[in-house]
Formats: structure tokens, C-alpha cells, sequence
């Protein structure tokens, strides 16, 4: 292997860098042809701050070698196959701020990142990890932990023991099965976000009101003994959750319990007759607010569609980015306050995270009357391919990737930053690529190039209240549906927090156009009925077929939009 050709490795060693970056199928195949291991001389790269190796599925071991690389502060293993870390070696790496091995088969985390005095960052997101090692208490600057979407059932004691994990400012273990969250959740200081949703807790305790700067708080799909504080969470915002459980004994967890002295017994008493008395009130109260928190989707089969949207697959897309699933989403409210903002700002966070950067997946949302179907999903070569995007005039899909590239670095440089940036992440996509993928109107005008940017004639506005959404990647088909279901929710409780939350509306938009307000400002219906009356969203299929019109897939299918939510009703 080490007479191999890693040229990139090679540029590295000669230019004395810093940062290197390993992934996609070609570098794939080289490590398949090497027996699955990375080459031996990458590991003599002494100077390298940051590495990445992912999307590599032939990669399933890492070589004790990685902890030659003692001047790492970044390690991004993503999108691999690994199935263990070598602990030794990473308990060398004394210098590391950034660790990333999600989406991989990893079952446990070794016990000597105790060693990593500098860790900050630790993505273990989408693995198989049935239990956390208790040593990771020790990492004093941890602040991020993410390990969502593994098959954890609870934290370790030590976790919440004081004066530990004081730095720790984000928790997210989302999809797990994790059955209690103890009292002590109180002894992390630093606490601001906490994502607990879809997993099995049944109580609360009310320590956790005692979080002092605890601000977002995700606790939804879990089924509450309080059903009223569970309807809470599906639909009240963080501080009115942390009033209610600092208030008594709703959450019922076990650390201290509201009520416990003579005086508050007596309170509970009284209080107790009191509910029995109001008890047909509080029944309909409650029943309105499950009603109020409720988000509904439609879903519009392509039978009930009289002009059902098509997108049409070129072979060529295939050896680039083979996989497309579309939809058209109806009734959102984009025009009060900030709601163009809070969608925008949605979707950069989902491109963060479920999306990893673009490199799993990219989300492409337009104004739908802008859009003239059918629509050809294909890839041309950069020289050839144009689209004048966002904010930009017309340019060569080369020319554009070498601007934001240039772009990139200069902000890196401007920044002094000794890693690339979100932005260097997915402009390396495309290297090596004969053709670039593109989405393509009736007109013959790009209006979509993943994963990249989307064009400026398809732009979404505040007058926008139906959209045509895409998501392309080039992992799997079940990805595109994964992202879009989770598009989708968000979308549902952004419009949802925009008809409870009553916000002024802005007189206009600098970029709309003067006809588009005038009609935005009246009434907008959908499928016959108000939008201003309701915060429903309908979702109609697309057809998504071969270039000799055989089907290849239809969103929303049958199995899409299943998601055990109490708070979510799909109507088919």
C-alpha cells in the first residue's frame, strides 16, 4: 500500500499543510485496494491540525498509527464503517479539540478520551453505542456531546456530578431509548441546550428548572406519566416548561419532590379539593391546548393533483449524485416578522447537522409559482453548465466554484482559522467530477445546483406561501427521505409558531415584487380554505421517473411521514 498513489497525501507532506481532507469514492477505492486500512504515510503528516477521512465505506479499522498525528485539534472520521477505535492511540492526541465519528457501527467510545484535556467537541451521532464511558466526565472542556440516533438507555451517574462536565452547553441524544434523566442534571452549570426528544422517559425531575442558563430544550416523543406536561412539550417554549416543573411536582422525578413538609402537605391538600371541583374545566382546558398544539399535514395524493409536478433522471446524474426526491409544500407563512428568517435559519441547522455539512445530503427549497415543470434532473459539465445564483449574476459552474473556493479561504485567512470551514466542506464535493448535478426548468434554466447553491430566479420570499422542495445526495435514497421528513416537521412547527406567536407584519420586502405584495397582503388561500385561519400544510407528491418516464420514486409515499409523534397528525 504504501507504494499506493495518494497524491493528496503527497501535496501535504511537500507543502508542509496543515489540514487534509480523504473522502469521497475514489479515495474509497484506494483504501479497498489497500486492504481497508489508510496508507501508511499519512501518518508521518507530523504538522497536520486537522484531518478529515469520511464517506469511505471500505474504511472499517483505524490504524493504531493515528497517534503519530500529536498536533491534531480536529479528527473528522464521518460516514465511514467503522466498527472501534483504537483507545491507546487517541489517548495521545493530547491536543484535540474536534471529535467526529458519526454515522459509522462504533458500540462503544474508548475510556481514555479522559486523557484529551482539550476536547471540546465530541459527534458520535449515528452509531450503535449501547452505553457512554463514565471517563468522559473527565474532559473538563467538553461542551458539545452528541449522540443521537444510538441505542443508548441512560447517562452515567457521574456525569452529573458536581464541579464535572462544567463546560457542557449542548446534550443531544435524541433517538435513543434512555428511560430516566436524574436530578443531578442540575450540577451542569453550563447547560444551554438539552435535546432528549424520541426516547423512553416517563418522568421529569424538577431540578431541571434549576439549569441556570438552560434556553433550548427539545423533549418532544417521549409519553409522560403528565400528560399535561406532555402536551406542554409538544407545543410551549423552554421557559414555560422550566415555570411549570419549578412550580411543583408535575415532573415527578427522583430528586427533590415538591411538597415534602407539613406546610406544602396541607398546600397539596387544599389544592387537591380545589381540582376536584374543576375538574370538568381543567378536562376541557386540557383538551384545548392538545387541540392548539397539534400540527396537521395533508397529504395530496398526485390523482388529486390536476397539475401534478414531474421530475425526469438522466442516466449521466447516476456517477454523479444519483438520488432525488421531491414534493411541493402548500399553506406556509413566511410574511409576519421574522418567519422568512426562522425558515432560512431552519434549514442552515438542518444542513449542519442531519445534512453533516451537505456531504450527506443537500436541501433545495423554491418559490413554486417560479418553477416550470416538467423538470430534468441531470449533470453537465462545468464548463457548460450556468446558473445565475443567489445574490450573483450568471456564471460557469467552474468559475462559481472557484470564486467561493477563493471566497473561503480568504475568510479562513481573515479569520485566522486553523481549520476549513463549513463552506471548504462542501466545495470539495465536486473535485474530480467529469459532471456537475443540476436541476433544470422548462425553460432550459438551471434553478438548482447541488449541492452548492439554488438559482436567484427560484428564490423564496416573504410573499411565498407554497414551495417546491428538493433533496438530492449521493448516499442513498433513504437519506432524501429521512431529510425531507425532518424538512417537512420543522416547517410544520415553524408555521405552527407563526399563527400562535401574533407577529407584526413587514410592510415589504426589498427583493419582492411590488404585484406579488399587493396579493400576499390580501387573504391566501389553499385548497379552498383561509391560510390565515390555520397553520396546516399540504403536501402533494412529485413524481420523480426515468428518462423513458418509468417511475422511480413518489414523495410523500405510504411509508413516509411515519413518525411517532403524539403532537403530529398526517391526513392521507
Amino acid at each position: 500500500m504504501e507504494n499506493c498513489c495518494w497524491v493528496e497525501i503527497e501535496t501535504a507532506e511537500r507543502d508542509k499543510r496543515r489540514e487534509l481532507v480523504l473522502q469521497g469514492s475514489k479515495v474509497d477505492s484506494r483504501i479497498r485496494d489497500g486492504g481497508g486500512y489508510l496508507p501508511p504515510q499519512l501518518f508521518r503528516l507530523s504538522l497536520l491540525n486537522y484531518l478529515e477521512v469520511s464517506q469511505c465505506r471500505s474504511l472499517q479499522e483505524l490504524q493504531p498509527s493515528i497517534g503519530s498525528l500529536t498536533q491534531l485539534q480536529s479528527l473528522i472520521l464521518c460516514h465511514n464503517q467503522l466498527t472501534a477505535l483504537p483507545a491507546a492511540a487517541l489517548g495521545q492526541l493530547r491536543n484535540l479539540r474536534v471529535l467526529d465519528v458519526s454515522n459509522n457501527h462504533l458500540q462503544c467510545l474508548p475510556t481514555e478520551l479522559r486523557n484529551l484535556n482539550e476536547l471540546n467537541t465530541i459527534n458520535a451521532s449515528c452509531n450503535r453505542l449501547q452505553i457512554l464511558p463514565a471517563e468522559l466526565c473527565m474532559c473538563q472542556k467538553l461542551a458539545v456531546l452528541n449522540v443521537s440516533y444510538n441505542e443508548l438507555s441512560r447517562f452515567p451517574d457521574e456525569f452529573f456530578i458536581a464541579g464535572r462536565l462544567s463546560a457542557l452547553s449542548t446534550l443531544s441524544a435524541s433517538e435513543n431509548a434512555i428511560e430516566e434523566l436524574p436530578g443531578d442534571i442540575c450540577n451542569l452549570p453550563s447547560l444551554k441546550s438539552l435535546d432528549l426528544s424520541s426516547n423512553k422517559l416517563s418522568e421529569l425531575p424538577s431540578e431541571l428548572a434549576d439549569c441556570p442558563k438552560l434556553k433550548e430544550m427539545n423533549l418532544k416523543g417521549n409519553k409522560l406519566s403528565d400528560k399535561r406536561l406532555e402536551k406542554m412539550l409538544n407545543g410551549c417554549q423552554t421557559k414555560a416548561i422550566l415555570d411549570y416543573l419549578r412550580a411543583g411536582h408535575h415532573g415527578k422525578g427522583k430528586g427533590k419532590v415538591a411538597g415534602s413538609s407539613k406546610e406544602d402537605l396541607k398546600e397539596k391538600d387544599r389544592r387537591k379539593k380545589k381540582d376536584k371541583r374543576l375538574k370538568g374545566v381543567q378536562n376541557e382546558e386540557e383538551d384545548q391546548v392538545e387541540e392548539l398544539n397539534k400540527l396537521v399535514i395533508r397529504v395530496l395524493h398526485i390523482s388529486e393533483s390536476p397539475s401534478a409536478l414531474v421530475v425526469k433522471v438522466t442516466p449521466v446524474v447516476k456517477d454523479v449524485r444519483p438520488y432525488i426526491v421531491c414534493c411541493l409544500v402548500r399553506g406556509m407563512n413566511l410574511k409576519p416578522g421574522n418567519a422568512l428568517k426562522r425558515f432560512l435559519a431552519a434549514q442552515n441547522k438542518l444542513h449542519d447537522e442531519i445534512c453533516e455539512k451537505r456531504t450527506v445530503a443537500t436541501i433545495a427549497t423554491h418559490e413554486l409559482k417560479k418553477v416550470k415543470g416538467p423538470l430534468l434532473y441531470d449533470a453537465r459539465p462545468p464548463q457548460t453548465l450556468k446558473i445565475a445564483p443567489l445574490g450573483r449574476n450568471e456564471v460557469k459552474a467552474a468559475n462559481l466554484l472557484q470564486q467561493l473556493k477563493q471566497e473561503a479561504e480568504e475568510l479562513r485567512k481573515q479569520k485566522k482559522r486553523p481549520n476549513v470551514s463549513g463552506l471548504h466542506k462542501y466545495l470539495q464535493l465536486l473535485d474530480g467530477k467529469e459532471n456537475y448535478p443540476c436541476v433544470v426548468d422548462a425553460d432550459g434554466d438551471v434553478i438548482s445546483f447541488p449541492p452548492i447553491t439554488n438559482s436567484d430566479k427560484t428564490k423564496v420570499s416573504k410573499t411565498t406561501t407554497d414551495l417546491f422542495m428538493e433533496v438530492t445526495s449521493s448516499v442513498s435514497l433513504q437519506v432524501c427521505k429521512d431529510v425531507m421528513d425532518t424538512l417537512i416537521l420543522k416547517m410544520a412547527e415553524l408555521n405552527k409558531f407563526t399563527f400562535t406567536n401574533k407577529e407584526t407584519e413587514a410592510s415589504s420586502d426589498p427583493e419582492t415584487d411590488p404585484a406579488d405584495l399587493k396579493s400576499a397582503l390580501g387573504e391566501v388561500t389553499v385548497g379552498g380554505s383561509e391560510q390565515s385561519g390555520s397553520p396546516e400544510l399540504t403536501v402533494e407528491q412529485v413524481r420523480v421517473v426515468d428518462i423513458d418516464g418509468n417511475l422511480k420514486v413518489v414523495y410523500p409515499a405510504k411509508t413516509d411521514l411515519n413518525m411517532e409523534l403524539s403532537y403530529l397528525t398526517v391526513v392521507r
